[in-house]
């Protein structure tokens, strides 16, 4: 995969703008509705080398997922789930990121959830950087990934009773950034 950065994103470190930005997955549930869910404590960062590498790297502290049962959430912490007693962090470190004309994203990369780690590729868009009314040079990143969520220990479902499962197997991750340059006004 080739590796580029638009000629317009400066050189240097762009933080997320936790207020305007979101970390959260989708799953179907029951065979005929898709959940979804959110993480309230994330970091992250797209670097921006000298040579024009980008390189974008975050991470999600488990226990701030939010669902609307805490029951649920109580049940996701667990060990059927994300076990945050002794995983209490997902990361992603990019290890490859293709940027088209057109604002096309493609970020290949490595997923660490619950001491598994496996090879991911999340795709969507790059816009920007724009100047906000404060100043501040700005870039957003609209990225979505699909996982198998067994690949990461999180194995537990239940069959319902005229066949299928209540999860689907398949998660999808759905991340967008507004990304603030450091060092900017």
């Amino acid at each position: 995969m080739s590796v580029a950065a638009p000629q317009t994103i400066n050189t240097g470190t762009w933080t997320i703008d936790k207020v305007h930005s979101h970390v959260g997955f989708a799953v179907k549930h029951m065979v005929v509705s898709t959940f979804r869910g959110t993480f309230e404590d994330y970091d992250g960062a797209l670097s921006v080398a000298d040579d024009g590498t980008p390189r974008l790297e975050g991470r999600v502290s488990v226990d701030s997922i939010k669902v609307k049962d805490e029951n649920l959430a109580a049940h996701l912490g667990s060990p059927d789930f994300f076990d945050t007693a002794n995983h209490s962090e997902i990361t992603f470190r990019s290890t490859g990121v293709d940027v088209g004309e057109d604002g096309r994203l493609e970020v290949e990369g490595e997923l660490s959830i619950k001491g598994h780690t496996h090879p991911v590729t999340g795709r969507g868009s790059i816009t920007g950087p724009h100047e906000d009314i404060a100043g501040n040079d700005k870039v957003g990143v609209e990225l979505e990934a699909v996982i198998d969520r067994r690949e990461y220990g999180l194995e537990w479902n239940a069959p319902l009773p005229k066949g299928g499962f209540a999860l689907d197997n398949d998660v999808k991750l759905e991340i967008s950034l507004e990304l603030v340059r450091e060092g900017a006004r």
